[in-house]
């Protein structure tokens, strides 16, 4: 209903324009001439951006608590920063990790999450410096949009790179699953917006800490999302190359002195830790975490591989998922239906970062030139923001799976500055003399402006949120507060606790419990999945110190059963 909304209030907009685009024009020329003042201090800017975007997130926890998480992906994030709290890349593997074994996470070599360790180290620090993994996720929101201001005042106008942190402040720190999950997508999205702001002022000024910064964007990329970065990347490593082999290059000493060497250096202390860090996780310094779960579980990634047979899965919930319809499912509608794979992948990109407000200036401006009312021709810097987006797109056109936002989270900086290269062609737009144009930019913001209350009172306004794969901007997040409830009770009654997982035979796959802390044995409640009398029973064993627990997730509500010693796999004692 909100896209409904949106749509209306654009149709709103544009019929103004074109009917009375004066409305409103000494109040806006008001606090334009006020906000001009704070853009051209760029630092202030970019400081106040950052800032808005932390306050207004923690303004809105008494409507967005603190989130559970609730995804495969979330857990393996949660674990690795955890480890890495310990103090630790990796932890040992557990002697009864069978029953421990699940989603996005290795069990052998070592016990540790698949995942690359970018988003676990905000994480990480947000439990260290807060006390809880999400605030590393709010300081990474606030990063990002500062970062995305900082950004688009090396492409445009100060003015147009202060709206654009505001966008992006409303667009991605609030609502979003970015802001709202343990997902990722905000760090990936800050090491995109620092590549792209340093990229034209090492072209301008051949400053060291501007080759710093983009190697500290490269090393946030490489961490985060390597594999779509990889593609982000290579256009922009052949502007510089091109620029400085060039007519208009520096000297070739400077050159190598105030940019090769500090890029280069900081890349390799990255690449070095990094190989580090596989071998602590792998046992080899080349061979990544992702890698041995994909050999591990037979994990599909592109079209042209070849479907081997099933491994023997310990866990029918897990044959189910790595055997049905989130993997080869995918794989197989990729095959029997590409064309209407391909066309269907840009759709989660234009939903989160896009929708119809922001569309709005693209449209607008393509019409405009249709008819020969704007003699505005695309800028270099729009073509190479094109030719950037176009080259990620290939990376993520290949794999089989439908990519949500946050594998596009480096193009994050690249999309609004397009938005606004488009509003700044729509703003010449001039119908019989009157500022049409300039209207439709003003109502830009103020439309997203107005929809963050609609938003924050739509559970009172009944308008529904359901939560979906598909995010937008305003997305509702699966949020598993039922097992955060049982944890939370089991954590309130005394002693420490095993708590066995069993699920029913139409189990929803995506809502996963069992995943434990890095410390299995020390912490206060294991999570362990249901494998029959003589299975559990070894468990118990094992843990003879400990409360028994049966689970049942799937039970309205959730059933939890206190067992004797001797818990049977078909049902539970009492």
């Amino acid at each position: 209903m909100l896209i409904a909304i949106e749509i209306c209030l654009v149709a709103i907009a544009i019929a103004m324009a074109l009917i009375v685009p004066e409305l409103g024009a000494n109040w806006f020329e008001k606090w334009e001439r006020r906000l001009a003042r704070l853009a051209r201090r760029s630092g202030l800017a970019v400081f106040s951006i950052g800032i808005l975007a932390l306050i207004l997130r923690a303004a809105l926890l008494p409507i967005l608590p603190v989130p559970e998480p609730a995804i495969h992906d979330e857990f393996s994030h949660l674990l690795l920063a955890d480890t890495l709290v310990h103090g630790r890349m990796a932890n040992p593997t557990h002697p009864m990790w069978i029953h421990f074994e699940t989603f996005h996470v290795n069990q052998k070599p070592a016990y540790a999450s698949m995942y690359y360790p970018g988003q676990a180290v905000f994480l990480a620090a947000g439990e260290v410096f807060a006390g809880h993994p999400f605030w590393g996720v709010w300081l990474s929101v606030g990063l990002m949009c500062a970062s995305i201001c900082w950004m688009l005042q090396g492409w445009l106008p100060p003015g147009w790179a202060l709206l654009g942190g505001f966008l992006a402040t409303i667009r991605l720190a609030l609502f979003s699953y970015w802001a709202n999950t343990y997902f990722g997508g905000a760090v990936a999205a800050l090491g995109g917006a620092l590549v792209l702001g340093a990229l034209p002022r090492i072209k301008r000024e051949q400053r060291v800490r501007d080759a710093i910064v983009m190697a500290v964007g490269l090393a946030l990329l490489a961490n985060n999302r390597p594999y779509e970065s990889l593609f982000f990347c290579v256009p922009i490593a052949g502007a510089l190359l091109l620029w400085m082999t060039g007519n208009n290059a520096p000297a070739l000493a400077l050159s190598v002195r105030r940019i090769v060497l500090p890029l280069g250096l900081v890349l390799m202390i990255t690449f070095g830790v990094m190989g580090y860090y596989f071998w602590r996780v792998t046992g080899s310094p080349f061979r990544i975490p992702y890698q041995v779960n994909i050999a591990t579980y037979h994990l599909i990634y592109f079209p042209w591989e070849t479907l081997a047979p099933p491994p023997d899965y310990h866990h029918e919930v897990m044959r189910e998922f790595y055997q049905g319809a989130p993997v080869v499912g995918q794989y197989n509608l990729a095959h029997g239906h590409p064309l209407g794979t391909l066309f269907l992948k840009p759709m989660p990109f234009w939903l989160f970062y896009l929708g119809p407000v922001l569309t709005l200036p693209f449209v607008a401006w393509l019409a405009i030139r249709s008819r020969g009312g704007l003699r505005c021709p695309i800028s270099r810097k729009s073509r190479f923001l094109l030719l950037i987006c176009g080259t990620t797109f290939i990376g993520l056109a290949l794999p089989i799976y439908v990519p949500p936002a946050h594998y596009s989270a480096a193009l994050t900086a690249a999309v609004f500055a397009l938005v606004l290269q488009a509003m700044r062609s729509m703003r010449l737009w001039r119908p019989d003399g009157r500022p049409a144009g300039k209207f439709l930019v003003r109502a830009v913001p103020m439309i997203c402006f107005a929809l963050l209350p609609l938003r924050a009172t739509a559970p009172l306004l009944h308008i529904p949120l359901p939560p979906t794969v598909l995010h937008t901007w305003y997305s509702t997040d699966f949020h598993n507060l039922d097992r955060a409830r049982v944890l939370a009770q089991l954590r309130a009654e005394p002693g420490r606790h095993l708590a066995i997982v069993r699920y029913r035979p139409d189990h929803e796959i995506l809502e996963e419990w069992v995943y434990n802390e890095a410390d299995i044995d020390g912490s206060n409640v294991v999570w362990a999945r249901d494998m029959g009398a003589a299975k559990n029973q070894e468990l118990i064993n094992y843990y003879k110190d400990r409360e028994v627990w049966l689970v049942e997730p799937d039970e309205k509500p959730v059933r939890l059963t206190p067992c004797g010693p001797n818990v049977s796999g078909a049902e539970p004692g009492v």
